[in-house]
């Protein structure tokens, strides 16, 4: 039990029996795709300021200039809550107020123009027990559990309205893609890393762990549950963001590379921001319409 309480801490980024969360901060970056082979990085901004000496991760564009994060504050060690971080007025609102943790905000895609938006974020309830929860953008009401049946849930992501992939914490950790409609699941692979990304063809992109150090970057067919291989990640690395037209931007350590399967042989290395101070890069989210980079840093 002691085992499991602590890969579940790792996994989700929390520590068991309420200790502190690590500090972490994120730095937003104007990003400029010069042409195939340049990508600029510029304008680098400190937006956790707020919570400088507190944990602030998972970061999510919900909309051009508002992003979502997960945050704790230094003087509280067991709770977080979903922020928003306005870019453009520089205001800052906190979305979820619960007695329960919320993890991961992301975007559920709208199923027509009349749906209301929605965001979904991984809760740890008072069992400990990891469950989806969808929230309205607008607030207006407390939001309510996805998935009735399919707990231990680490990450997700939205395929469209009703299939996600899921991370499901576990030995070993699973990949699942989940009808939330019918609340059923297909099983994909195994040993997965955290994230999943949207690829041009409709295709999810996930890390998938070999033995030993070999770590591959694939993509899921969701129609066919096929998956694929794009290209052997870089040494011991997870966290990717994709752009419009395919390119996977990787970080490692603190130098960010990129690779796009139709154009690269091998990862580039587009950006080292160890000039800025930075101990480590680990998530990131871009917003390719507004041309923002943000990145999470130690």
């Amino acid at each position: 039990m002691r085992n499991q309480l602590l890969l579940l801490a790792l996994l989700i980024g929390t520590f068991a029996f309420g200790q502190p969360l690590p500090n972490t901060n994120i730095m937003l970056f104007d990003f400029n795709q010069l042409n195939d082979t340049v990508i600029e990085l510029s304008n680098p901004k400190f937006i956790t300021d707020f919570n400088k000496d507190g944990y602030n991760n998972q970061p999510y564009f919900m909309a051009d200039n508002e992003l979502y994060i997960t945050a704790q504050m230094p003087d509280d060690s067991t709770q977080t809550d979903i922020y928003a971080l306005d870019l453009e007025t520089k205001s800052i609102t906190r979305v979820t107020a619960t007695v329960e943790s919320e993890y991961s905000p992301t975007f559920v895609p709208p199923l027509g123009r009349a749906q209301s938006y929605e965001f979904s974020v991984v809760r740890v309830e008072e069992d400990g027990s990891q469950v989806l929860w969808k929230y309205p953008m607008n607030r207006k009401n407390e939001g309510k559990k996805v998935l009735e049946n399919i707990n231990n849930i680490g990450y997700h992501y939205w395929a469209d309205y009703r299939d996600l992939a899921a991370f499901i914490v576990g030995e070993p950790h699973k990949m699942l893609l989940i009808d939330s409609r019918n609340q059923t699941s297909q099983y994909v692979t195994s040993n997965i890393g955290r994230c999943f990304q949207d690829l041009p063809d409709g295709s999810i992109a996930f890390v998938e762990k070999m033995a030993g150090d070999i770590w591959l970057l694939k993509k899921l067919n969701t129609r066919t549950l096929r998956t694929s291989l794009i290209t052997a990640t870089l040494s011991q690395s997870e966290d990717f963001v994709t752009l419009r037209d395919g390119t996977i931007i990787m970080s490692n350590g603190t130098a960010l590379y990129k690779f796009n399967q139709r154009k690269d042989t091998t990862w580039r290395k587009i950006a080292d921001l160890s000039y800025y101070g930075m101990k480590g890069i680990t998530r990131m989210a871009i917003n390719g319409a507004q041309n923002k980079l943000a990145i999470v840093i130690n």
